[in-house]
């Protein structure tokens, strides 16, 4: 499909979702898309899978069927799948202290803290309190024994704020002490090497050039530099908007935010979790570990970013009204920040993704990805 400016959008869209592609086509028309890509699979099967237009900011490199991007926060909720994954094997349990697995963590009065705060973001620790240099991001020890020797910012249990960066050093950290591996080759390794999956959090060396760039304003995003003194700001310190496109932050594992990977690879997996946890025929956990992973732990505002949310364990979970992830409270996912998201809607039998390389700074969901997900629900009712 030509569209105009040069604008060209490829891949396959079964009949009855043809609103998808046509949102998919005016999000470049019209609602300044530069490169993306969408994906729905359907009890198994895929029904949607575009990618269309520019993979990088000066528009000279064609968006391909084998592009990735940095899909951000998405990264969250794969995160939480390998939490819940390690709690169906008996490595970690949800209301036993995070310094059971990690003793260190128990200073400055954090002895007590569950692994189940750290999932839902009540731990206190959506900072790091101390200066840490230049480049800390990309040194997981610093940023691990930082967050271990840091007493909570605010009131364990009580206090609900984004762990915008931190939660996935959490994580990776009780991955890391119970199972042996990084989050990172836990993902590659028992989720998406076995069911070819193109996503990753740290990307090997030699898939960088399938690599788009991710580029945009970062005003009224999480990478917004204009109150330094802000929870925010202060959240995000170790983690420049400068980095994206560079080596060292596609190799890092930053389970926070830096999974990189393809539309297609996300829907499949998240379908698989609509599915009750298999994939491909293959059981990824128990049902009763992903019940509680997807289970609210709370609903209302949080501190970080002031947004009112549903948290499962590491999963945001549908929230009616507030349509990133259609009309099901029993959707779960997370979205990205600059517009991507990746869920799993139960009840349709479906998982959804959608990858954008330009960024949406504005207040709210991209309108871009509303479209989608209108389009999407329009050709289910």
């Amino acid at each position: 499909m030509q569209l105009a400016d040069s604008v060209r959008v490829d891949g396959h869209c079964e009949g009855r979702f043809a609103g998808v592609a046509d949102a998919f086509a005016e999000n470049f028309r019209s609602r300044g898309e530069a490169g993306a890509a969408v994906a729905v699979t359907l009890n198994g099967e895929p029904v949607v899978d575009l990618w269309g237009g520019f993979a990088d900011s000066a528009r000279t490199r064609p968006w391909g069927e084998d592009t990735l991007v940095c899909m951000m926060s998405v990264a969250k909720a794969v995160t939480a799948l390998c939490a819940a994954m390690a709690v169906d094997r008996g490595l970690i349990g949800w209301d036993e202290p995070v310094a059971r697995y990690w003793p260190e963590f128990a200073a400055a009065g954090k002895a007590e803290i569950p692994v189940r705060w750290v999932l839902d973001h009540r731990a206190g620790l959506a900072a790091i309190a101390q200066a840490m240099p230049e480049g800390a991001a990309y040194d997981r020890e610093a940023m691990t024994g930082a967050l271990a020797a840091q007493a909570p910012l605010s009131v364990p249990g009580r206090s609900r704020a984004y762990h915008s960066v931190t939660l996935g050093y959490l994580v990776g950290e009780l991955i890391r002490r119970t199972d042996g591996r990084s989050l990172g080759r836990f993902l590659a390794e028992e989720v998406c090497a076995p069911h070819g999956i193109d996503y990753w959090i740290g990307l090997p060396a030699e898939l960088h050039g399938r690599c788009a760039e991710f580029f945009g304003e970062t005003a009224g995003t999480l990478f917004d530099r204009s109150d330094p003194d802000s929870l925010m700001c202060r959240a995000m310190a170790q983690v420049p908007a400068e980095d994206f496109n560079t080596e060292r932050f596609r190799s890092a594992e930053i389970p926070s935010i830096n999974g990189i990977g393809a539309a297609r690879g996300v829907a499949k997996l998240f379908d698989g979790l609509a599915a009750g946890g298999v994939l491909g025929g293959r059981r990824l956990l128990g049902a009763e570990a992903l019940a509680e992973a997807t289970t609210e732990q709370w609903h209302g505002r949080e501190d970080l970013l002031g947004h009112t949310r549903r948290m499962g364990l590491g999963f945001a979970l549908g929230l009616p009204g507030h349509l990133a992830m259609g009309p099901s409270p029993r959707a779960f996912g997370h979205t990205g920040a600059g517009g991507a998201i990746g869920f799993a809607d139960p009840d349709a039998g479906l998982g959804f993704a959608y990858a954008p390389n330009r960024m949406y700074s504005a207040p709210g969901i991209s309108p871009r990805l509303s479209a989608l997900v209108d389009a999407l629900y329009a050709a289910l009712a």
